[in-house]
């Protein structure tokens, strides 16, 4: 299983619930978070079905911005 993270935008419980479906389909239930007190507002997604691009091109859709950050 691959973890990868993001730096987004995504503020608040409002904001998760705008990018869940979104998540939900490339990445799977329960395969992410996004820490919102981390001041980068990190996203982590832990998954074998997606690729950091399609996760990325789903929080776009969504409406938000997501910068894969380098390990």
């Amino acid at each position: 299983m691959e973890t990868v993270q993001f730096k987004t935008n995504i503020k608040c419980s409002g904001c998760i619930a705008t990018v869940t479906p979104f998540l939900n389909e490339v990445a799977g239930e329960d395969n992410w978070e996004v820490d919102v007190q981390n001041p980068d507002k990190v996203l982590t997604v832990s998954t074998d079905k997606s690729n950091s691009t399609d996760i990325k091109k789903a929080v776009e859709k969504a409406g938000y911005q997501a910068v894969e950050l380098v390990k």
